[in-house]
């Protein structure tokens, strides 16, 4: 939808999620997609999105050669950033029925399953470890890491990450995906000040 209605320098430039997702024809007029009152959701899901990746190839930058996704959904960042993706081991974790669709839709697309994406389905609800199908889906070993959440305050979320024995904590706010993504916009496109982020470092 962004790229499709918000005018360029678009944050993620991403129809490939489209793509998979094969919406019914006129998908755009359905009130939950209506361009107005999903601005500010909009903004932050693609503001998260871009900030997200480009940690990633700047920790690839730095020698990290791992990337999980926990409920992973469509994400696209293996077919639109095969230069990078290729240079790791991307590991999707989802529930096994959405992810069996989407590994269909990537076959039928054509873009197929490369080596260095791993799937792995994990039942959530039914308390599966996906820490344990994770070990076991690509023989796992201890590197840094950088997980991000958006559930607590500020303050707190800093407190619970070094208190979970994180070694460097920070937060990054609405204000700072605006400032970094979304500055010199005329057309009032900003995420939910809602959109708050950890980046933790193990």
């Amino acid at each position: 939808m962004h790229v499709q209605v918000d005018p360029p320098p678009h944050v993620l430039e991403d129809e490939i999620g489209l793509r998979l997702a094969a919406p019914e024809d006129g998908w755009r007029r359905r009130p939950d997609m209506d361009q107005h009152a999903t601005s500010h959701s909009r903004a932050s899901i693609v503001a998260r999105a871009r900030f997200i990746e480009d940690l990633v190839v700047e920790q690839a930058g730095h020698g990290v050669s791992q990337y999980v996704i926990l409920g992973a959904g469509l994400d696209t960042f293996v077919q639109r950033r095969p230069a990078i993706a290729s240079g790791l081991r991307v590991f999707e974790i989802d529930q096994p029925r959405p992810q069996a669709w989407k590994r269909q839709r990537l076959i039928e697309l054509g873009f197929g399953i490369p080596e260095w994406l791993r799937l792995v389905a994990v039942d959530f609800e039914a308390g599966s470890s996906w820490w344990e199908r994770l070990a076991t889906a690509g023989n796992l070993r201890e590197q840094p890491g950088h997980p991000s959440s958006a559930s607590s305050p500020p303050l707190e979320m800093l407190a619970l990450a070094r208190e979970a024995g994180f070694r460097k904590a920070q937060h990054v706010s609405a204000a700072g995906l605006t400032q970094r993504y979304f500055a010199g916009r005329t057309d009032g496109l900003r995420p939910s000040s809602s959109e708050e982020l950890l980046v933790a470092t193990t």
